[in-house]
């Protein structure tokens, strides 16, 4: 159980995960992927960009410092691959995907499927503590508490599957089966990066905003191959969670970031208010921080913050990555103001108290491909600017 608050992380001025890549790092990956060019020199390139990125996150006021996610392809790397019992699948037979999971008509960045007994690896953890280790060593030792690393959700590989594709029947009997060995992984695999100095994760989970989707629940209640209810499977998920943190370090600050799609130029999969997930979202889910998008009407208005508990945090995406219209600074403190609102209301206390339980972002990643949305690099920096001014006026001084 989340017990109490974490501060500093998160901070008043978040940004959720990735950057746009310098167009230089964009060659040098596709130089490398043509195999014309070494892991080395793709490393020294990476290396480069991701110095460059963090010196841009310091000049603009930012605190949770992260590699930009510069040495992935997509946002959710290369951990679940990389599991034992897992394995990456070319050209996928379509007819294993539910057809109503909001993405089904976009070709799926990676198909990763279960094969065998799940068990965590060394090899699973290894991109993870390559990225920690090399922010370890550019930034000073007082600010590695402050590091963020993103890592994807453990329902990343079971929801777009259909009833019975998602696993073996001859080595999964059920999902109860199938996610005590996830949890074990994700406990192991959190261990493993707090043991290596981590001590704030922010987990992506881009699935679960499409229980806000009504066509999708109502197409996966009435698929008669299902043995659950669209909201049976959402309670399981969360319970998935609580159990990966009911072994998670005291210390280690964990959020999930919540989003509708950020695909390849600016692309999203799903809409929906939070009202219908919310008080079992915000109130049974228990990590310490929310990461949730409110830039545009189809993620909802902010009453389902009403529902937040005073031991946990939400950092309110009011700024969006995908669209390169910026948005107005007085405009955007007066959605902070109301957002704290609703969280006095359901609490009962001052709306300078609930503010203390809020911070602002971007929405989601500028890139979460990296091919990176219909935006350029100056309107990148002209939001993280907004962001920051936006913390400062609400939370002045703080980071």
């Amino acid at each position: 159980m989340v017990s109490h608050s974490h501060r500093n992380p998160p901070f008043r001025a978040e940004q959720v995960g990735s950057f746009l890549r310098p167009q230089y790092l964009l060659q040098a990956r596709h130089a490398w992927n043509e195999k014309e060019a070494s892991d080395e020199e793709l490393r020294k390139v990476e290396d480069k960009a991701i110095i460059e990125v963090v010196k841009l996150q310091q000049d603009y006021g930012y605190h949770a410092i992260n590699d930009g996610e510069y040495r992935r392809h997509m946002f959710w790397g290369t951990f679940w691959p990389n599991l034992e019992g897992m394995k990456e699948v070319v050209g996928p037979d379509p007819d294993i995907f539910r057809p109503y999971i909001p993405d089904k008509n976009h070709k799926p960045g990676e198909t990763v499927i279960c094969v065998g007994k799940i068990k965590h690896s060394p090899a699973a953890s290894k991109a993870h503590i390559e990225q920690l280790h090399y922010l370890q060593n550019i930034l000073p030792k007082e600010e590695h508490g402050k590091i963020k690393l993103t890592i994807p959700a453990p329902n990343w590989y079971h929801l777009r599957y259909k009833e019975g594709s998602a696993y073996p029947k001859d080595v999964y009997k059920s999902d109860d089966e199938y996610f005590v060995d996830v949890i074990q992984a994700f406990q192991t695999e959190l261990q493993v990066l707090y043991d290596q100095g981590l001590r704030n994760v922010q987990i992506d989970d881009p699935n679960i905003c499409y229980f806000c989707n009504s066509n999708m629940v109502e197409n996966f209640d009435n698929d008669e191959t299902n043995t659950c209810t669209a909201d049976e499977l959402f309670e399981k998920y969360i319970d998935v969670y609580n159990r990966i943190m009911s072994k998670c370090p005291e210390n280690l600050h964990v959020g999930v970031h919540l989003c509708r799609g950020n695909f390849v130029k600016s692309r999203h999969f799903t809409e929906g208010a939070y009202d219908r997930i919310a008080i079992r979202l915000l109130q049974n889910l228990q990590v310490h921080t929310f990461y949730l998008e409110f830039d545009t009407e189809r993620d909802g208005g902010f009453a389902p913050l009403q529902y937040l508990p005073p031991n946990k945090t939400v950092i309110l995406g009011v700024v969006s990555s995908k669209y390169p219209k910026l948005e107005d600074l007085d405009k955007t403190v007066a959605r902070v103001h109301e957002a704290a609102k609703w969280v006095s209301k359901g609490q009962g206390c001052s709306e300078k108290e609930a503010l203390n339980q809020l911070g602002v972002s971007p929405q989601c990643g500028f890139a979460s491909h990296s091919s990176g949305n219909a935006i350029t690099w100056d309107d990148m920096l002209a939001k993280l600017k907004l962001v920051r001014d936006v913390a400062d006026r609400v939370w002045p001084g703080e980071p």
